[in-house]
């Protein structure tokens, strides 16, 4: 039976992308971006509360679909679906969609004042910290992809071991407070590759984490079960670490990463909950909202660049810059993904499902 709940809380996921990248605009904590507003509070509270858990979350729902994936694929189906869906999107949308933020980003940081073509000479040979927030080279918002497949491709030789051995690892077993417990786990295997606080190593914990347990059905019973408890647990978590996080982190670092994993942990343990409880459905709009979800992702991060160039260029008022910035931002991007769905071509460049490979 498909997991309705799966596919919503991933569509949710990246439609929370378009505020969460829209208040990276305004952030209040220091950090540049591709177009930089005005600080506002509620920006760096808003994504103070959602980058512990969002991402890691998405890799965990991905893990826990290659499992499902895995029951019906080979593993060779699997990888060339991995490259299809993934690799190829990746390299024409750092060909084709990143150079259009690092251009506004030359723009508005830089004063650069040549065409756009030329542009892309400066993108692939200007020194850049690989964020491309003041221009050059960077995979943007895809390094997601770009994770999930080398995540994907490197646990495949385990994924299918495991769905061929006969011995299972016994699951169903795991107790709520272990379930809990396992959040010390992406606190040291963060440490492996961190490049520029995105570390493979805690991805692939989560990946696993999604393939492993989130798939099995008596996990997911008990977190719908317990799912007023773990919340009971983020909350407090969340508060402590956007109140005093900083704090934490400065006066020791080992107490603040344990804060984080564990504010991250448990909300994604409450949010599976939650969503076995109350979103287990589907209708016409679900439906193609998840068939959309990967092309919004693609697709969205140009155009909250492009939308809030012009708006802090055009227009007054913090509020009203945010909410076009956020209106627009979703609006051509689902423009951009009802005309590319259409065409062949570039349904095979950004992974869009043909009408039959839906049905397979």
């Amino acid at each position: 039976m498909r997991k309705n709940f799966i596919d919503n809380l991933r569509w949710i996921c990246v439609l929370i992308l378009i505020p969460y990248h829209t208040f990276m605009v305004y952030n209040n904590f220091g950090e540049s971006f591709y177009i930089k507003g005005a600080d506002i509070t509620f920006a760096g509270i808003f994504i103070g509360i959602c980058w512990p858990w969002l991402m890691p979350l998405m890799f965990l729902i991905a893990g826990t679909s290659s499992a499902y994936a895995l029951k019906k694929r080979t593993t060779k189906e699997y990888a060339g679906e991995r490259v299809s869906r993934l690799l190829i999107p990746l390299l024409f949308g750092i060909l084709l969609l990143v150079p259009l933020q690092t251009y506004f980003a030359e723009v508005y940081h830089n004063g650069y004042t040549g065409g756009y073509f030329q542009q892309y000479i400066l993108f692939f040979t200007k020194p850049t910290d690989l964020s491309g927030y003041n221009g050059g080279f960077t995979p943007a918002h895809l390094w997601f992809i770009l994770y999930l497949f080398i995540i994907s491709m490197f646990a495949l030789p385990l994924m299918g071991w495991y769905e061929k051995s006969e011995k299972k690892l016994r699951i169903e077993k795991i107790t709520l407070p272990v379930l809990i417990a396992l959040f010390i786990i992406p606190v040291f295997s963060q440490i492996i590759l961190d490049i520029e606080g995105k570390s493979v190593g805690e991805y692939l914990t989560y990946f696993l984490f999604g393939y492993f347990l989130i798939s099995n059905d008596v996990i997911q019973e008990k977190l719908g079960k317990y799912r007023f408890l773990l919340l009971g647990l983020a909350l407090p978590g969340m508060a402590v670490y956007i109140i005093w996080g900083r704090a934490i982190e400065d006066f020791n670092f080992i107490p603040y990463e344990l804060l984080y994993s564990f504010y991250a942990w448990t909300t994604i343990l409450a949010i599976l909950g939650l969503g076995k409880r109350y979103l287990n459905f589907t209708n016409r709009a679900a439906g193609y909202l998840s068939e959309a979800s990967f092309s919004i992702y693609i697709f969205h991060q140009q155009w909250v660049v492009i939308t809030a160039f012009f708006a802090i260029l055009f227009v007054d008022g913090l509020i009203l810059q945010i909410l076009i910035v956020i209106a627009a931002s979703y609006i051509f991007t689902f423009i951009n993904y009802e005309i590319f769905k259409r065409l062949k071509f570039t349904g095979f460049m950004f992974g869009i499902k043909t009408k039959r490979e839906k049905n397979i």
